[in-house]
């Protein structure tokens, strides 16, 4: 069944200005609501208003460029128009900063369904249902429901009225688990714990010892002041791939200082990128291609490396050396999709190879690296084939 969203964002802040237009994770609280709506796959978007200051404008077109469609409209009957005949609706309340996983559960459901929270000091700023339990903020009714509440609404508010009527004929309640509960805000210091968390929780895993340990200030760092950026999670992609190969191309002319430098410059900046896709609610796609080249061309890196060191005074050993390796480190990633989660933290990857040669860069020892990097990727894939394929006593 096609499902649709209904936000509100009409109601004001203690400074006058709008609750939806409350920043959130480098982009407001209306942005947040339309993101999460359009991944629980509601289409079309509706977003109530009574006026449409700049601020907003800019928030519609910001989320129109990334492909989601939003529908501003400050008639209720204009907004039953916008959905299909049969559809459900999602209803996010004005001010609600609900989590991705409460909003995409409960798209869900098969019947119309209210979330609800207790009726406590707690949330007491949270509309009450009756004398146990209060609207959490997230439902699911009926767009049949937004007709027939149209055609009565006079000078009621839409979300409340639109609420009580999916109460009276029989939505299910749903309570909301204490550590799932959504956010009613009325100040933009309320939003500071929910924005850190979000933040936070969009690190995700890291599989390597690098991005677990060395980089997590960087990656932060970054991520905080690009979120209020519009810089899009693929430049960085780009920009880590050109980073790399410009790397590749200094270690050919000898440069190998200034190479290094280049891809240790570019470690962090996919990490990044899948945090501000993540806050942004569009993930990367997993065969996207600048992200599957920066494996090869890491490897073109140390081929490049290995034919510098062969030219300039060690022979030939070093550009076997490095082609070695570069098998060996690719035989142990396609081995590693069977690891199971975190057992191949040590192992080699890009980020760990580029920050292995560190030291020897120091000491200027580039041969005895492409070495080292060759014992680390063979170690790797042996490990690796032994935890996948155990001798059988």
């Amino acid at each position: 069944m096609a499902i649709g969203a209904l936000i509100g964002a009409y109601q004001e802040d203690d400074s006058g200005g709008i609750r939806a237009l409350l920043p959130l994770a480098g982009r407001t609280l209306v942005e947040y609501q339309a993101r999460c709506a359009s991944a629980a796959g509601a289409a079309p978007i509706v977003v109530v208003v009574e006026r449409v200051p700049q601020a907003l404008q800019d928030a519609f077109e910001r989320l129109r460029l990334d492909g989601i469609a939003v529908f501003p409209v400050s008639d209720v009957n204009e907004a039953v128009s916008r959905f299909e005949a049969g559809s459900t609706i999602l209803l996010i309340g004005d001010g609600i900063a609900p989590s991705v996983d409460l909003v995409t559960g409960l798209a869900a459901e098969p019947e119309p369904s209210v979330a609800t929270v207790r009726d406590d000091e707690l949330h007491e700023n949270f509309e009450r249902i009756d004398g146990e339990s209060r609207w959490a903020g997230v439902a699911v009714v009926d767009a049949h429901l937004l007709g027939s509440t149209a055609a009565m609404l006079g000078d009621w508010d839409l979300q409340s009225t639109l609420l009580r009527r999916a109460i009276q004929e029989g939505a299910r309640r749903m309570p909301i688990a204490a550590d799932d509960e959504p956010l009613l805000v009325e100040t933009a210091g309320e939003l500071a714990d929910f924005q850190r968390h979000l933040v936070h929780t969009s690190r995700g895993d890291r599989n390597d010892w690098t991005s677990r340990y060395l980089l997590p200030p960087v990656e932060d760092f970054a991520t905080q002041q690009l979120m209020e950026t519009e810089v899009r999670p693929a430049w960085l992609i780009w920009a880590a791939l050109g980073l790399t190969l410009a790397g590749a191309v200094c270690f050919t002319r000898g440069w190998l200082g200034a190479g290094l430098v280049l891809l240790v410059l570019s470690t962090p900046l996919d990490l990044v990128a899948a945090r501000l896709a993540k806050l942004r609610m569009k993930p990367l796609a997993i065969g996207m291609w600048s992200r599957v080249a920066l494996w090869p061309a890491a490897g073109l890196a140390t081929i490049a490396i290995g034919w510098w060191e062969a030219r300039n005074g060690t022979g030939w050993g070093s550009m076997v050396a490095a082609a070695s390796a570069c098998a060996f480190a690719d035989a142990a990633r396609i081995e590693k999709s069977g690891m199971p989660p975190g057992g191949d933290l040590w192992l080699v990857s890009r980020r760990n190879s580029i920050f292995l040669a560190v030291p020897f860069a120091i000491a200027g020892a580039w041969t005895a690296f492409l070495l080292a990097l060759l014992a680390y990727c063979a170690a790797s894939f042996f490990i690796v084939q032994r935890v996948r394929h155990p001798r059988s006593s």
